[in-house]
């Protein structure tokens, strides 16, 4: 038995308070998870047999203190190797639950490289996924002549002095609401479409780091903006090569996807609780029948 399944199984037999056994007659709660991970040591964030994911863990270690089966559903199902310091996930449950107890409990027993920050309940309306209106992440990198420094070697990556100046010009372009195929590995049935509401970078020393937000990113797709825009910066591309990307309306293969270690999951906007309902409707709608001209004259976002 792993280190980490022993203080699963510890933590699970103790009677701390932080959550009673499940009431078949009590009507379920729903609760908000923050969570933090470091994804160097995970096959991303989607349960998969037999690999190690964030998710698994998670539901595994949840479901022996709440002594039933939990299910999660996340904001963002980040890569194999990225990072989070902001996801957003949510769970019903008909066990009565100590937030504070619960958070401190899980601390005990969860593996170091995650870690659910905060937990309270959330209204019935509340969808980690569907209710969110915008995501934002940070890559960070660094220029510094030895590398990357060892204590954050797993969080950042080196690449070669670049000139900035025509990387901001090459990401600005990218802004607003495109169909950004080229930069996405398609899956069956989902829009490419997305609305890039940010794309800034920002030097600090040897330091640079993208923020990117938009409402919703298709599979590898910040890491596929990072790249191309990173080969402007090192005078492989230009500016309007990066531009005339959007005129694709398929997987470029001239994209290069960076490194997944410099990626980390920051932040998950949502609405009012009173705007919960129709966010998720929303959210539903344009995932289901994508309309683009629509979109342009100023209907639903895309999820």
């Amino acid at each position: 038995m792993s280190e980490h399944e022993r203080r699963a199984e510890n933590g699970a037999a103790e009677t701390t308070g932080s959550a009673t056994r499940p009431d078949p007659d009590r009507a379920p709660s729903r609760f908000r998870l923050d969570i933090s991970y470091d994804g160097t040591e995970f096959q991303g964030w989607a349960r998969q047999p037999g690999f190690r994911t964030v998710q698994g863990v998670l539901e595994e270690s949840l479901g022996k203190v709440l002594r039933e089966p939990v299910q999660l559903t996340v904001a963002g199902r980040t890569d194999a190797g990225v990072h989070a310091e902001g996801q957003v996930a949510h769970f019903d449950t008909a066990a009565e639950v100590d937030a504070g107890k619960l958070v401190h409990r899980m601390a005990k027993f969860l593996p170091k490289d995650v870690r659910i920050t905060g937990i309270r309940t959330a209204p019935a309306e509340f969808d980690a996924r569907f209710s969110a209106v915008r995501r934002h992440y940070v890559y960070r990198l660094t220029t510094a002549p030895y590398g990357a420094d060892p204590l954050t070697a797993r969080s950042v990556v080196a690449c070669r002095p670049v000139d900035l100046e025509a990387m901001r010009t090459a990401s600005h372009a990218l802004l607003g609401l495109h169909d950004f195929a080229a930069f996405c590995r398609r899956r069956e049935g989902a829009t490419t479409v997305r609305e890039l509401q940010r794309y800034d970078w920002v030097r600090e020393g040897d330091r640079l780091n993208a923020y990117v937000s938009a409402d919703a990113f298709c599979w590898s797709m910040v890491r596929s903006l990072v790249g191309a825009v990173l080969a402007v910066g090192e005078g492989r591309r230009t500016p309007e090569w990066v531009a005339g990307l959007l005129a694709e309306r398929s997987r470029s293969s001239s994209v290069t996807v960076a490194p997944a270690h410099g990626l980390s999951l920051v932040a998950v906007d949502y609405p009012a609780d009173s705007e919960l309902a129709a966010r998720n409707a929303q959210t539903r709608e344009v995932r289901a029948v994508f309309d683009l001209p629509r979109l342009r004259r100023g209907g639903a976002g895309p999820y």
